[in-house]
């Protein structure tokens, strides 16, 4: 019992189980945008309500519910494009902006002795210490 609570107590279990509930609310943040704002857009648009659910086709007395499908189709790219554009973006940005500048890449130079891959300043190799002529 002592080795379950430990892990249920464990720093990434606890911060996936947040990061689940965020994310759900999240989810139903931007499905209730889609459907209050954009969906009625696509529908202007393509001279529709909006909601083509109830649209389909029947072979015989199978009724095919394409619209359903096709309503799907478009709430998926529209919360795709929400999610990209108002929260990828802005947090890859922000990212580039406060991460520290990577160092300039040191150029390299090939060992004699060994052909490992070395700084072009190495006095001798990381890899068989063999000494190194200065460039």
């Amino acid at each position: 019992m002592k080795g379950f609570r430990t892990f249920l107590l464990r720093g990434n279990v606890v911060d996936l189980a947040i990061g689940i509930v965020v994310g759900a609310a999240f989810t139903a943040v931007v499905n209730g945008f889609v459907r209050a704002f954009l969906t009625p857009l696509v529908g202007l648009a393509a001279g529709a309500t909006g909601d083509f659910s109830d649209q389909g086709f029947a072979v015989g007395k199978v009724v095919f519910p394409v619209g359903a499908f096709f309503t799907a189709i478009v709430t998926f790219f529209l919360v795709a494009a929400i999610v990209y554009f108002f929260v990828v973006l802005p947090v890859n940005a922000l990212t580039a902006r406060f991460s520290p500048n990577p160092d300039p890449i040191a150029p390299k130079r090939d060992c004699p002795e060994c052909l490992s891959t070395v700084p072009a300043e190495a006095r001798r190799c990381a890899f068989c210490t063999s000494e190194l002529v200065p460039v």
